[in-house]
């Protein structure tokens, strides 16, 4: 005997149709559109019911949020599939990868990565009862939990790699206390995922690298998403391949 009980198995499949309506919900509609009542609905059931399984909208919203984090995560690592031993073009595939998904996953690409709060927002608790339409911000805009299930385990092993002469970076004063801060908190995610990663890997100088890309990776991608470029870009495949040229010299990835 596996030790699952027939009503842990109902109750794990009942969970699995709840996230999928409400992802379904999400890509047709929009983030709006997901809540309890509206998820009752297409099962079925009555709302309080789905109280038994989240305990608010945001509760739901988080778990949706590391279900579209997991595929994107699988879908990274797929795009590496067949590259041959070359660190650059792994990165490279990794970062067109991510442009290539967020663009054709807009909806979920905002509820992951760009909902203040980190995965999206509701109420809780009683006041979640009463309405579950409405979202409510009760946190610190925070997005460290999704970046690091979605990029450590893809981009990890690709900075235990390294380059072969990195050009180490000029680093303000005044950004090295908060980058310490990253780097334990980025030594420590490697150790809790079994990463095994060289000291010179997560200095200070690889981590505000690190930080230099994501912001100008994201900068770009999220500019496309939401259509909010200053100016009219008719190539921005183009601008993207050039942003990653310069940000491979910057990290000394072209020998």
């Amino acid at each position: 005997m596996n030790g699952v009980t027939r009503r842990e198995q109902l109750r794990a499949a009942t969970d699995l149709d709840i996230r999928r309506h409400a992802r379904e919900l999400l890509v047709r509609e929009g983030q709006e559109a997901v809540t309890l009542r509206a998820i009752a609905r297409e099962l079925g059931i009555t709302a309080p019911a789905l109280y038994r399984y989240y305990d608010s909208r945001e509760d739901l919203l988080n778990r949706l949020s590391e279900d579209i984090c997991d595929d994107l995560s699988a879908e990274l690592n797929e795009t590496m599939c067949g590259i041959e031993d070359d660190h650059l073009s792994k990165v490279f595939a990794v970062c067109r990868g991510f442009r290539s998904w967020a663009l054709t996953h807009p909806r979920e690409f905002t509820l992951a990565f760009a909902t203040p709060g980190g995965n999206g927002s509701g109420h809780t608790g009683a006041d979640a009862r009463k309405s579950d339409s409405t979202a409510t911000p009760e946190k610190p805009a925070t997005h460290s939990d999704e970046l690091s299930s979605v990029f450590l385990g893809v981009v990890g092993p690709l900075m235990a790699e390294g380059p072969d002469n990195p050009q180490p970076p000029r680093i303000p004063e005044e950004l090295r206390a908060g980058l310490t801060n990253s780097q334990r908190e980025l030594t420590a995610a490697c150790e809790t995922h079994g990463i095994e990663m060289p000291p010179e890997a997560l200095s200070l100088e690889a981590v505000y690298m690190m930080l230099r890309w994501w912001a100008r990776l994201y900068g770009q991608v999220a500019l496309e998403v939401f259509e909010k470029f200053p100016f009219d870009v008719s190539h921005a495949d183009r601008l993207f391949e050039s942003m990653l040229e310069e940000l491979g010299r910057e990290a000394g990835l072209y020998r």
